[in-house]
């Protein structure tokens, strides 16, 4: 069927029956691409992220993905990987992608600084997201921690897990929460104003 054009190869044992558009045969989405070609756990990434959880419209020109293996998959030769991520085993692909939203400070976010904040607030309202990103949060950067800590203040989360974010940062520093630094109560949580 390939010989024949019916179905375009995308690598050994991944095959694609393309469509007809206006701008002639489509192609295969590169989140299809990723669930069919890796055994590597892969989640959203930088603008990909962003997009996956509405913040942005924009999709990248090479997809963004992040995966704790010490090498990005040969599948994914298109795609822009981050290696050595934290294992992220027992997170959803959206819990994960707000891990790397956090990770990058907001800043692939194409919404004004307070239309950010409200949204991020909204999706860490479910009290089970929150709680997960918690625990996964230990293997994050110290400003990962305080940025999910002061959304958490701000929207009355359980105090022992706002204690265990803060006990996990050191009372000297301060992170830079980007696009985040307009949470009400990012000062108390070191933000470098």
């Amino acid at each position: 069927m390939a010989k024949r054009g019916e179905l375009d190869r995308v690598r050994k044992g991944v095959y694609y029956r393309p469509g007809r558009t206006v701008l002639g045969r489509s192609r295969p989405s590169p989140d299809s691409i990723v669930t069919y070609s890796s055994k590597t756990l892969l989640h959203p990434a930088g603008i990909t992220a962003a997009n996956y959880l509405g913040f942005t419209t924009q999709n990248p020109a090479r997809p963004e993905y992040a995966s704790s293996a010490s090498s990005a998959p040969r599948a994914l030769a298109g795609a822009h990987v981050y290696t050595r991520r934290p294992r992220r085993e027992g997170l959803s692909e959206r819990e994960c992608a707000l891990l790397e939203f956090l990770r990058d400070r907001a800043r692939t976010s194409d919404l004004d600084p307070e239309s950010t904040c409200a949204r991020l607030l909204g999706m860490l309202g479910d009290p089970r997201t929150f709680a997960h990103l918690t625990k996964a949060a230990a293997d994050e950067p110290p400003r990962v921690r305080a940025m999910l800590g002061a959304a958490g203040e701000q929207l009355g989360k359980d105090e022992r897990l706002l204690w265990r974010l803060r006990a996990s940062l050191n009372p000297l520093s301060r992170y830079d929460f980007g696009t985040l630094r307009c949470l009400p109560t990012a000062a108390r949580w070191q933000a470098s104003l």
